[in-house]
C-alpha cells in the first residue's frame, strides 16, 4: 500500500533576524529582512524524509506552503531538501490557523495523504492552533508535540511519544492522522548543492484561495504591537540577608 505524506512550512522571518516594530505599531517591519523557513516546519519536513527514507518508505513527500509569490522560494528550500513535489497556495492577505487549517483540508481533500505533519508552531505569531484545528476539521486523530514517531506501514498506525509537562506521553494513531513537530524530534539536514539544483525542476502546483472554495477572513483584530519592556539594571547585594530581604519586601516573591 502506497503512503503519501503531506506537510505545512511556512516562510517567516528569520530566527537570527532582530524583530523591529513598524513605526505605526501595525506589525513587526518584514521589508529587505532576511526570510526563512519556518524552524518547526524543518524538523516536521525533515521526519516527513526519514519516513520515507526508512524501512516504512512513504511512496511521495509533498510539501506545501501557504502565501504571497515569495513563499515560493521557502517551497524550493523543502524541495532542496528532499520534497518530491511542491503546492503553493497564493494569498496575499494576512493569514491566520483557521483559514490555513481550513486551505489544508481541501488540499488534503485533493492529495488523500496518509500522514500530514505540521511544525508545532510558526515563530513569527506562536499560534500554535492550526494542527489543532485542522485534525478537528478532518476528524483526523492527532499527535502534538511530537519527540518520536514510529509508523507501522502494515497496520497503518504511528506511534507518537509527546512532550507534555509532566514528562513523555505516548500515544498510537490510527492513520490517517496528523503530527506536529517539537525541537527534539530530529535534526534537519542542509539542502546539498546538487539537490538545490534539481530543486528548480521539481514541479510545483498553484492554487487560490478562491479556488479552493476558502474564504481568507478573521475574527481577530490586531490592535497594536509593541517591543517587549526593557529590562531594569540587576543590583549586587552585599550579603544573603541583604537578598532576602530584597526578595522579601521589594520583589515579594517570599
Amino acid at each position: 500500500m502506497t503512503m503519501k505524506i503531506m506537510v505545512a512550512i511556512k516562510r517567516v522571518v528569520d530566527y537570527a533576524v532582530k524583530i523591529r516594530v513598524k513605526p505605526d505599531k501595525t506589525g513587526v517591519v518584514t521589508q529587505n529582512v532576511k526570510m526563512s523557513m519556518n524552524p518547526f516546519c524543518e524538523i516536521a519536513l525533515e521526519e516527513a524524509l526519514r519516513i520515507r527514507e526508512s524501512a516504512a518508505a512513504a511512496s511521495e513527500v509533498v510539501a506545501v506552503t501557504i502565501g504571497p509569490s515569495h513563499s515560493v522560494d521557502t517551497l524550493r528550500t523543502g524541495l532542496a531538501m528532499g520534497a518530491d513535489r511542491g503546492i503553493h497556495v497564493d494569498s496575499a492577505a494576512s493569514l491566520y490557523p483557521l483559514s490555513v487549517a481550513k486551505i489544508l483540508r481541501k488540499l488534503v481533500q485533493i492529495e488523500n495523504p496518509s500522514l500530514l505533519i505540521l511544525g508545532k508552531q510558526a515563530i513569527d505569531d506562536d499560534c500554535n492552533q492550526t494542527g489543532q484545528m485542522l485534525a478537528g476539521l478532518l476528524n483526523w486523530p492527532q499527535g502534538t508535540f511530537a519527540s518520536k514517531v514510529v509508523l507501522d506501514k502494515e497496520k497503518q498506525v504511528a506511534t507518537v511519544d509527546r512532550e507534555v509537562d509532566d514528562g513523555i506521553e505516548t500515544v498510537c494513531l490510527n492513520l490517517p492522522a496528523v503530527i506536529t513537530t517539537d525541537l527534539r524530534l530530529n535534526q534537519p539536514r542542509y539542502a546539498t548543492l546538487p539537490n538545490i539544483m534539481k530543486a528548480k525542476s521539481k514541479p510545483i502546483k498553484k492554487f487560490t484561495p478562491e479556488e479552493l472554495n476558502v474564504e481568507i477572513k478573521s475574527d481577530l483584530e490586531i490592535v497594536q504591537v509593541t517591543e517587549p519592556p526593557k529590562r531594569k539594571a540587576g543590583i549586587i547585594v552585599s550579603s544573603v540577608d541583604e537578598l532576602i530581604d530584597k526578595l522579601k519586601h521589594e520583589a515579594n516573591v517570599i
